[in-house]
């Protein structure tokens, strides 16, 4: 084969040193031949590539070969067959050939496939206020001694790449409502669209192409906020790339080494701090001057500005238990005992939650996420102890109740008397 560095020699003899072909034959030991197609042609490399590679015995067996290739590739890869297996199932189908033609056959089917198939990707540019993106993770962190697996809203406006993420534990309707809320609240606007995956708290059903029918309160919400929701299409990550990458880049950055904190109003405060020093630590990808905090400065005026805050909650009807209790979500919260006998909507919020009958609230808690917990409020039963006044004395919701002086009398009045020493009352 002819090197680059016998051509290099050839071409400064003949043309710089004006030798003869000759003498250039007899002093780098290469033929006549050779030395007059270097100096005929301007290149300095010359390639031999074999148009066609000919297989004698592989040849007739290419169809049986492709369809082996292909049932193998479409295996999980701890089933698919090595070559040598490949070879033998050929070798069983009759074929005659070696084992190195088969190797040789495959590597290149898998190259050309592989191109064939390989992801191809067109990179965007989003105008300021254009659009954001939405997606959740599961992270797991150490909240007052306890290992537990919290859910992460992650937001990211395409413009300015800034980012934004909130933890809850629940992946709820009412938690999206109240991330878009903090969301849009901590960027002071929204944008013009959102762009989504196919959750089940947005998209109630699929349709071809791009066409989704979005849930009712979802659609609210969007409408409150002048927002157009834009659904990827199943399966396709890679249509909200940027969020996708957050999620990676939080988990590594934020959630590493274990975070442990007592409760979650003081992990999404360390959350909210941490969002805001990578931004102003880190260069805009596109822009190269200005960090991603400076591009989001400059890209505030440009939201959307929402006239006020969403409702946002989850609404369901409940019936009333004769013990004024609703049950929600594995746990109960008392109402008014006056709401008793008839149904009532409870509305769960992120944080709380409120029990309407007829419009009126009949009970507010803060909302549980335990199971099995009961959130009474003894206001709630203070009518019962005007025909009742024995369920002062072991009433549950009267338990360690600071009373009033008058009726924490009553209460001691009912309690019964100490056991004497002979265990007699």
């Amino acid at each position: 084969m002819l090197v680059v560095e016998t051509i290099a020699k050839i071409r400064l003899a003949f043309f710089h040193q004006k030798k003869t072909i000759k003498e250039i034959c007899r002093t780098l030991h290469v033929s006549r031949k050779v030395v007059r197609k270097v100096i005929r042609s301007d290149a300095t490399e010359f390639r031999y590539e074999r148009g066609t590679q000919p297989q004698p015995k592989i040849g007739p067996w290419r169809e049986q070969l492709d369809a082996l290739l292909l049932e193998n590739d479409g295996k999980p890869a701890r089933e698919r067959l090595t070559f040598i297996r490949l070879f033998e199932e050929l070798r069983g189908l009759g074929y005659e050939g070696s084992y190195d033609a088969v190797r040789r056959y495959a590597i290149g089917w898998r190259k050309a496939r592989g191109a064939a198939t390989a992801p191809v990707f067109v990179p965007l540019t989003f105008a300021p206020g254009e659009a954001y993106q939405f997606d959740w993770s599961h992270e797991i962190v150490v909240l007052n001694g306890a290992t537990v697996t919290v859910k992460v809203a992650h937001m990211r406006l395409c413009h300015s790449r800034m980012l934004f993420a909130r933890a809850y534990p629940r992946e709820t309707q009412e938690m999206v409502f109240d991330a878009h809320d903090r969301g849009f609240a901590f960027f002071k606007g929204a944008c013009q669209r959102g762009v989504y995956d196919n959750m089940k708290t947005a998209v109630d059903a699929i349709f071809v192409g791009k066409e989704r029918k979005y849930n009712r309160r979802f659609l609210q919400m969007c409408s409150h906020y002048l927002v157009e929701p834009v659904a990827c299409a199943p399966a396709s990550g890679w249509e909200k790339g940027q969020v996708e990458n957050q999620v990676g880049l939080v988990r590594e950055r934020f959630f590493t080494p274990r975070l442990r904190f007592k409760n979650l109003d003081e992990l999404n405060a360390f959350l909210l701090d941490k969002c805001v020093a990578y931004a102003k630590a880190h260069k805009h990808p596109e822009i190269a001057d200005k960090t991603i905090f400076e591009a989001f400065e400059d890209e505030r005026p440009k939201l959307v500005q929402a006239p006020s805050c969403f409702d946002g909650f989850h609404a369901t009807p409940c019936p009333v238990s004769k013990t004024c209790l609703v049950r929600f979500d594995n746990n109960k919260y008392s109402v008014r005992a006056s709401a008793v006998g008839r149904p009532v909507e409870l509305q769960a919020y992120a944080d709380r939650i409120v029990i309407r009958q007829d419009g009126m609230i009949v009970g507010e808690h803060q909302r549980r996420f335990g199971r099995g917990e009961t959130a009474y409020n003894p206001w709630h039963y203070v009518p019962v102890l005007a025909k009742k006044p024995g369920a002062l004395r072991n009433g549950a919701p009267f338990k360690d109740w600071l009373l009033p002086g008058a009726i924490e009398q009553i209460r001691k009045k009912l309690a019964p008397a100490p056991t004497t020493a002979t265990g007699r009352w």
